[in-house]
């Protein structure tokens, strides 16, 4: 979504209706995963991709009949190895596709809450039901509870707003169907996480590859050290943002949130375990260490002298990294960057 939210935003200031178009489901090897988007205006404009050029054509030409009778419609499209290989795939695959027209006033707090919650970069999550009479109702969901818009029935809701905190969580878009008296409710309840960060504590050698690879991966990059010998430019010219100063203080100013990931590499535990503390009193998706097991012993009975829980500390990664034997800093911070993306997408 926030791939499309700037046109999406700039056609509707315009005054144009909008469509969009949600992958709801897929089934083989199909070119772009569930929840994608692509979105159309009511002059055939196009903004984003819902398989990767097979089958744009005619979803545009679905969206337009949308905007036109303002109903709601679920799509199969199946992709040939054909159509595949001529967008410079390997195979193709089955997509189901959710068109709905944006403009609707049943609809509109919901979607000027949500493009708020991205424009805010807040964990935020959006049910839709996708076939019936209640085609597009929609509720939108907070981790603390707060929630707008309705579904069609009370106990419903009560059963999606119990699910989709796991799905919060988790941070996982997910197709549900869940029982409704005598039938069942098709459902796609699709999760918007906040832009990755990647916090590298300690500007050592490991870090200038780690933020080559996370940068790589689309993931914000900031590096931290009170060490100014080693927080240079000339190190980390690389880095989104290089902050000199003492971890558990420039932490403790960042907004540690649920798409934010920790990396704590000074092997100092006057830098190390403080950073920690801070870094585990927030929702953040990951916290990984560097150390041996006979370190992260002496710092787990730190960090509990520090106040924190089992619980807590549990949520560390240490040893950090997948166990690939990793040698060279090249090599350790692959093995980091790997950890990291089995936890975002676990």
């Amino acid at each position: 979504m926030r791939d499309v939210l700037a046109d999406i935003e700039r056609w509707l200031t315009e005054g144009k209706r909008v469509a969009l178009a949600t992958v709801v489901n897929v089934y083989g090897s199909a070119p772009r995963p569930l929840g994608a988007k692509m979105a159309v205006s009511e002059r055939a404009e196009m903004t984003g991709s819902v398989s990767g050029g097979c089958v744009e054509s005619a979803v545009l030409q679905e969206a337009l009949e949308v905007l036109a009778d303002g109903r709601p419609r679920l799509l199969p499209f199946g992709i040939s190895d054909e159509q595949a290989w001529e967008v410079g795939l390997a195979c193709g695959g089955r997509i189901e596709v959710f068109v709905e027209p944006m403009h609707t006033p049943a609809q509109q707090a919901v979607w000027e809450a949500l493009r708020t919650a991205l424009r805010e970069e807040r964990l935020v999550g959006v049910v839709t039901v996708l076939q019936g009479p209640h085609a597009g109702a929609k509720l939108l969901l907070w981790p603390d509870g707060q929630v707008v818009g309705r579904l069609p029935h009370a106990g419903l809701e009560a059963a999606v707003r119990q699910r989709a905190m796991t799905a919060l969580t988790a941070q996982r878009t997910e197709r549900w169907r869940l029982p409704l008296e005598d039938t069942e409710v098709d459902l796609l309840m699709e999760v918007y996480p906040p832009p990755p960060k990647l916090v590298i504590v300690g500007a050592v050698h490991i870090a200038i590859p780690l933020v080559t690879l996370a940068r790589t991966l689309g993931f914000r990059t900031i590096v931290v050290d009170a060490r100014q010998v080693f927080a240079t430019r000339e190190r980390f010219h690389h880095a989104d943002e290089l902050i000199i100063g003492w971890p558990e203080d420039v932490l403790r100013q960042l907004p540690l949130d649920e798409g934010t990931y920790v990396v704590v590499l000074t092997h100092d535990e006057k830098l190390d375990n403080p950073a920690l503390k801070v870094a585990l009193e927030h929702p953040v998706r990951y916290v990984g260490a560097l150390g041996s097991r006979k370190t992260h012993a002496r710092r787990v009975q730190a960090l509990k002298e520090m106040g924190l829980t089992d619980e807590q500390i549990q949520r560390i990664h240490a040893p950090i990294g997948l166990p690939i034997n990793a040698r060279t800093p090249e090599e350790i911070a692959v093995a980091i960057i790997a950890e990291i993306v089995a936890a975002r997408n676990r």
